[in-house]
């Protein structure tokens, strides 16, 4: 049997499964190059003057990252922070991408916020710790490798991003970006 191209990039995980099974419908010729915004209406201008809160729970498949992308691009629109748009879709765009390679399958948790004059993104996802520090360290290389665009963007537009483990009663990862004005 031959491994899919898109197998998992944690190698304990990528020992375990040969194939990734997709979660979505394939995209239609419409949707593919071009589609309609969703409406988003900035809270700040219904009263409540909070800024940007937007979270989202998305399937582990590499093509959430097209959805994540434009909900994050009509938000950041919605929101007058058109200027962030470049930046951080394609910030999101990678994190997205690179954690559904990292755990395909398991859903996961995006969240952006405007506060501070910043823009801050977090992908969390469903990753298993590694009991062993050996494959803990390779899992970890990997997706920092994974994510070279993503450093390249951040780093280009003064920002910081970075990957953590989630919280002892929480499993997985946290990965982030923040974005400065």
């Amino acid at each position: 049997m031959h491994s899919s191209p898109l197998a998992a990039l944690c190698p304990a995980l990528a020992e375990s499964h040969t194939s990734t099974p997709s979660l979505l419908p394939p995209l239609s010729p419409a949707r593919q190059h071009g589609y309609a915004q969703p409406y988003l209406r900035p809270k700040g201008h219904s009263g409540g003057g909070r800024g940007l809160t937007l979270s989202f729970t998305l399937p582990g498949d590499t093509r959430s990252a097209f959805i994540g992308r434009t909900a994050i691009a009509a938000a950041l629109g919605a929101y007058g922070l058109a200027p962030y748009v470049w930046p951080v879709t394609h910030a999101a765009s990678e994190l997205v991408a690179v954690t559904a390679r990292m755990t395909p399958g398991r859903e996961l948790y995006v969240s952006l916020r405007h506060r501070d004059d910043a823009v801050r993104l977090l992908v969390w996802d469903q990753h298993p710790q590694h009991a062993e520090t050996d494959m803990a360290a390779l899992c970890e290389a990997r997706c920092r490798r994974a994510l070279w665009l993503l450093a390249a963007v951040v780093d280009d537009w003064g920002g910081e991003w970075g990957t953590c483990e989630a919280s002892q009663t929480q499993q997985g990862r946290k990965s982030w970006v923040a974005m400065p004005r």
